[in-house]
């Protein structure tokens, strides 16, 4: 399964509220592992269900990229529990955005509670640009692109060189 990674501020399935996943299946494992091959065709650090195609809450993330800790997980109907008071602003973009930057306000660090493709219910706490790329990926689901968000938008390259889409 080869999976496009859809694009445009006006997409309707961008825009469009993700339902709860009911059960893992087969086929949603089948999908999630396209996901990670999209993402990772890309060069992204994540990917939501719904830029492939499926409004159905659903994440991949590339969790600590480039470093030898990195570790690319599978979130089944992820939800923040709880955000830090502490915010920090920096530049993201948008694998379905491409070319398009903006500073957004992010919470440091947030708790998160998910399943697994396995049916296990974890809650993970992630830090800095991990809880970034979390927070990113769960807007997708609620339909909220980071240009929602975002001030001092730019088109065209990043202005930091190590810039990675979400």
């Amino acid at each position: 399964m080869t999976l496009s990674v859809l694009t445009g501020r006006t997409n309707e399935i961008l825009r469009t509220k993700s339902k709860p996943v009911a059960r893992v299946t087969k086929d949603l494992k089948k999908f999630a592992l396209a996901m990670i091959d999209a993402m990772n065709a890309e060069n992204g650090v994540g990917l939501a269900a719904p830029q492939a195609g499926r409004n159905i809450r659903m994440v991949v993330c590339r969790f600590n990229p480039g470093t030898a800790h990195e570790l690319i997980m599978t979130m089944v109907n992820p939800e923040i529990i709880s955000a830090s008071d502490q915010i920090k602003e920096d530049e993201e973009g948008c694998l379905s955005l491409p070319g398009e930057w903006g500073l957004v306000d992010r919470a440091t660090s947030v708790m998160v509670r998910f399943e697994t493709l396995k049916g296990q219910k974890q809650t993970l706490e992630f830090f800095d640009f991990n809880a970034r790329i979390i927070q990113h990926e769960i807007d997708h689901l609620d339909g909220i692109l980071f240009v929602d968000k975002a001030k001092d938008m730019k088109v065209g390259v990043s202005h930091d060189e190590d810039a990675l889409e979400i």
